[in-house]
């Protein structure tokens, strides 16, 4: 095709006359128009009334003989007239081109590039052929109305392009036409394939079909309407299983290897953009090899033909979908059609063939050689009244209201040119044209502003690339009480409307292929469950994929995803990974098996505590208690009551109060007890200083204990009081520990007030140990010091362990080992050196006396 063009436009560019003579002689002309009629102005035709042509041999010597078509299409017939029908309308018209005839000149394209091309040059040249064999170079149209294919129509437009010939097409639906560079003088009546295709693209997804077959025309039609559709459900992320291609004159081996690969095929679904003639062929083999079960999705050039639509075909084709142009109609066209016939003109040969075609009789007496069945003898008479066929049908006319649509396009284009206006409402012209001097390229100027509605109320304009706006009708393959197939709307698509509302079901219930009621399903891979991400399998298309598990904290909550989602740092995935829920908040609680125990232990410390305190007080006469320096064990045992009880403010939901107190109470609670324990210590080395063993404690001492005890718990509550004011202790959530629960935990704020605070008791306990150990060899009734070395070594030892454990502990844990070490270094003071004193109290009170005391401890100072 391509370089049939080369060759025609080299010869009409490079040659000029002498090319377009050249030109005739290779391509020859038609003898003359199938149906023609003169006027003022001429609007050319082309249409595919016959479906068959058989091509002679060229000899390339030897002028070309003319082709030869056969097979009559009643449909085309049928648009033909429908042509002429508007041009007779237009001519009758009092407001339209009034004294104005529109003449028209209509040939036969035979559905073939080769006899467009002759068409259109008959067309453009305006004579048949003559003796002097030469083309006028004048042409005789104004606008031609063709073809009835995307291919045919395609060679017309390249062809009248260079000469300013408008060509309106009723049936063309390539997108490649938009295109203004290349055919600027081309118009249709029908929405371009680019917004079918991506119809077809969103009907194939709104039905959940993601895994489809897909065949073509293998000409401009199917091959450009196809490969938009791939591209406009590739966005929809819908797959093509295969993608195969046919034409209606392949071998029939060539269409059997295609139904082969069809019926092989794991998708349900074929998505069919073929032309009817296609349609045709593939249908037979498709019935030939039993081809059933699948859901067809069929483009507007087939899907409403009714000698498709049969109830042998139902079985391939029973529940097929698809967009097609609205219904329309025209008033008075039945009437007009019903009155075609040889009577109108006896000598028209294709009148003579659409009668004997659609009454099965001959005007001529059949010869015995002819062959074939005998049939009757045409009377001219008969009626078409009486005949139900494609030519009288007039129930819908989806297509013949194209044609009519482009008939009128034209007329109001030289009716403003005549009238000197610029389209609807654009003003006046003041640059006339007689209607004896029109010009094709001043209709071609005129037809792009045509805005004018019909009697229907449609309106009809053109935008930049000639196109009309794209609305169609969803229809289905329905049976109808009598068995027969019928197409009923389902849907409606309107791509002037917003994405999103363009395409749109209309709620009549749809009847599917195989199992009418139930929508067969067409996936390469079952849908992946909320929960779960798709994983492309190597080698395979997106469509084929396996369903991951979302991985622990991430979720999908649609059925399909393509990735799982990241839960925000406080939430976490459900149980199937569905939603995000909020983590689970961890702390030590008051709820919980260990902060009750813990409690409980804290306060049964603090409990035995006062029980000693109070033992202490009622025998605070007796010498053991009197030796024992009663100020310090009184305040020794007021901190230790505190230190048990400041654990419980390691017990709860930490607050911003919380968090600041227990650490500052634990800090100085401590602080002050081993301020405490180091005083006794000093108390008793000072004690034993003396020369006589008779000798008590010099009243000097007294004050100095207080000093210290006050001046080193002082000290702590500096640090502590430095440490809040800089950095305190704050609540934090603590994400990073765990990743499937939050950790409400108080951060130190400064690891350095913290560390310092922990410091800072530590070398009080070793402070006291020091000195203690080298009292420890003091006479055993006031071996206080043998008990605080022990209970400093279990102090210091509980606390070596802690630093460890409070580093790897994780969570509520961590808080736990600093309760367990307060309680631990706590009940170790309180029973190492309060034990043995209440034991000799309330156990041994023979022991509890003055001379035991003096006794002993000459003795052992002997």
């Amino acid at each position: 095709m391509q370089l049939l063009w080369v060759v025609v436009m080299g010869l009409l560019g490079a040659f000029g006359a002498e090319g377009e003579e050249a030109l005739c002689q290779i391509l020859g002309s038609p003898e003359f128009p199938m149906l023609s009629k003169k006027g003022d102005v001429t609007i050319g035709g082309a249409f595919t009334i016959h479906t068959k042509i058989s091509v002679p041999p060229l000899s390339f010597t030897d002028t070309p003989p003319p082709l030869t078509c056969s097979s009559m299409n009643l449909i085309d017939f049928h648009l033909a007239q429908t042509m002429i029908f508007a041009i007779e309308e237009i001519n009758n018209s009092s407001s339209l081109l009034p004294n104005i005839s529109i003449g028209y000149r209509i040939y036969d394209s035979c559905g073939s590039t080769l006899s467009s091309m002759r068409a259109v040059m008959a067309l453009m040249n305006g004579q048949e052929r003559t003796v002097g064999k030469t083309c006028s170079g004048q042409s005789a149209v104004h606008a031609i109305i063709g073809a009835s294919d995307s291919s045919s129509t395609i060679v017309m437009s390249r062809s009248t392009g260079a000469f300013q010939i408008p060509v309106i097409s009723y049936f063309a639906t390539c997108a490649c036409l938009s295109n203004r560079k290349e055919f600027p003088s081309f118009f249709r009546t029908i929405p371009s394939d680019f917004y079918q295709s991506r119809a077809l693209a969103q009907l194939v997804k709104y039905f959940g079909w993601t895994w489809v077959g897909a065949v073509r025309s293998d000409n401009a039609y199917g091959n450009n309407g196809m490969a938009t559709f791939v591209e406009a459900a590739g966005l929809e992320g819908v797959c093509i299983e295969y993608s195969e291609a046919i034409l209606w004159n392949n071998p029939r081996e060539q269409i059997a290897r295609v139904v082969e690969v069809i019926s092989r095929a794991s998708s349900k679904v074929v998505v069919a953009f073929l032309s009817q003639w296609e349609m045709d062929v593939l249908l037979e083999e498709a019935l030939a090899q039993n081809l059933t079960g699948l859901q067809w999705v069929g483009s507007e050039s087939w899907i409403t033909i009714d000698r498709l639509a049969t109830r042998r075909s139902s079985a391939v084709l029973g529940g097929t979908l698809g967009f097609t142009l609205s219904k329309s109609k025209i008033p008075g066209l039945r009437e007009f059609l019903l009155r075609v016939g040889p009577a109108q003109d006896p000598n028209n040969t294709l009148l003579r063939e659409f009668w004997e075609t659609t009454f099965s009789c001959r005007f001529s007496p059949q010869q015995e050689k002819d062959g074939g069945p005998r049939q009757s003898q045409c009377s001219g008479s008969e009626r078409l009244e009486e005949i139900s066929n494609p030519f009288t049908d007039t129930s819908e006319l989806r297509f013949s209201n194209n044609v009519y649509k482009a008939v009128y396009a034209v007329a109001h284009s030289i009716h403003d040119l005549l009238t000197c206006r610029h389209g609807e409402g654009q003003g006046v012209n003041r640059n006339c044209t007689h209607r004896d001097s029109i010009e094709p390229g001043q209709v071609l100027r005129y037809l792009r502003d045509v805005n004018f509605p019909m009697k229907s109320g449609e309106r009809v304009y053109f935008d930049e690339n000639g196109d009309p706006t794209a609305i169609y009708e969803l229809v289905n393959w329905q049976r109808d009480q009598a068995g027969e197939t019928v197409f009923v709307t389902v849907g409606n698509y309107n791509a002037s409307l917003p994405n999103g509302d363009q395409f749109a079901m209309n709620g009549i219930q749809i009847v599917w292929a195989g199992n009418p009621l139930k929508r067969p399903r067409s996936v390469c891979s079952d849908s992946c469950l909320p929960g779960f991400r798709q994983a492309q399998i190597k080698g395979m298309q997106v469509c084929c994929f396996s369903c991951i598990p979302c991985a622990a904290g991430e979720i999908s909550n649609l059925t399909d995803s393509a990735k799982c989602t990241q839960c925000s740092l406080e939430y976490w995935s459900n149980g199937d990974k569905s939603r995000c829920v909020p983590k689970v908040v961890e702390f030590l609680s008051f709820d919980e098996t260990m902060g009750i125990l813990l409690a409980a232990i804290s306060l049964v410390g603090a409990c035995l505590t006062t029980v000693v305190s109070l033992v202490f007080f009622c025998f605070r006469e007796t010498p053991i208690v009197k030796a024992s320096n009663s100020e310090l064990s009184f305040l020794l045992l007021f901190s230790l009551t505190l230190c048990f009880l400041c654990s419980l403010t390691f017990i709860g939901r930490p607050s911003e109060w919380s968090c600041m107190l227990r650490h500052t109470a634990f800090g100085i609670t401590f602080a002050l007890c081993m301020s405490c324990v180091l005083a006794k210590t000093i108390a008793v080395v000072i004690a034993f200083q003396a020369t006589m063993p008779g000798n008590t404690v010099p009243q000097c001492s007294i004050p100095l204990q207080r000093i210290s005890v006050f001046s080193c718990t002082l000290l702590q509550v500096v640090i502590c009081v430095l440490w809040l004011a800089l950095a305190p202790s704050v609540p934090f959530k603590n994400t990073a520990h765990a990743t499937e629960k939050v950790i409400l935990e108080c951060d130190v704020g400064s690891a350095v007030g913290f560390w310092a605070v922990l410091g800072y008791i530590g070398l009080l306990a070793l402070l006291c140990f020091v000195l203690a150990f080298l009292a420890r060899k003091l006479p055993d009734n006031f071996s206080e010091a043998k008990f605080i070395t022990f209970s400093m070594l279990i102090f210091c030892a509980v606390w070596i362990t802690f630093i460890p454990a409070y580093v790897s502990s994780p969570g509520k844990f961590t808080v736990a080992v600093e309760i367990f070490a307060i309680l631990a270094s706590s009940f170790g003071l309180l029973f190492c050196i309060f034990g043995p004193k209440c034991y000799i109290i309330l156990l041994k009170p023979e022991k509890n006396t003055k001379k035991h005391i003096m006794v002993k401890s000459h003795a052992k100072s002997q």
